[in-house]
């Protein structure tokens, strides 16, 4: 699922494309048609459902197209909506986010932004099961890297995008290969 930032996509669909992925993607679904054009150069079904038509539900479109593909995850590559615990029920332990922050710091929109104006010298991204409670669920991977004075905030953002596409790629890595269990709130990590 996505909604109009490419990197984390972007890549999936390249290891997709050339079997790396340890997986096969089945679908995206996006809120916004802007990533359409890459799933179709990479021959993978897009299928749009807008928030914006106030008419139908959104969420229960997404769970029917989410349930005709019968995957075993669902990845938010970037889907920047909060999902209702109708949704989160609908996959528990199934639905793996990338959040642009090294939770539990800065969780919610613009941590980059939060960031930079608290002078932090490390950023990251964290890669964890969904839950009912924003960005709270079971870490999968995170990752950090140095920063310091003479990084913008735009810097912070372009390395994020660069460290968001490792650490999903490393979860979703974890998980395919059966290396990950939920206990509670936490995970256990086979690594090796």
């Amino acid at each position: 699922m996505v909604t109009k930032e490419y990197h984390c996509l972007a890549d999936i669909l390249v290891r997709n494309n050339f079997g790396t992925l340890g997986a096969t993607v089945v679908g995206v679904i996006g809120n916004h048609d802007i990533l359409k054009k890459i799933c179709e150069r990479f021959d993978v079904p897009f299928s749009l459902i807008s928030y914006a038509d106030g008419v139908n539900d959104p969420e229960e479109e997404m769970i029917d197209q989410i349930n005709a593909y019968s995957p075993d995850y669902v990845i938010l590559a970037k889907f920047m909506r909060i999902l209702s615990p109708r949704f989160v029920a609908s996959f528990a332990d199934r639905i793996i986010n990338i959040h642009h922050s090294f939770l539990p710091a800065f969780a919610g929109a613009n941590p980059y932004k939060q960031a930079f104006e608290r002078g932090v010298k490390l950023i990251g991204a964290t890669a964890h099961f969904v839950t009912n409670d924003l960005d709270e669920g079971p870490i999968i991977a995170q990752q950090i890297i140095p920063v310091n004075h003479s990084f913008t905030a735009k810097d912070m953002v372009r390395s994020g995008k660069e460290i968001e596409t490792a650490v999903l790629a490393k979860a979703m890595r974890l998980v395919l290969s059966d290396r990950v269990f939920v206990y509670k709130n936490k995970t256990v990590v086979f690594e090796n």
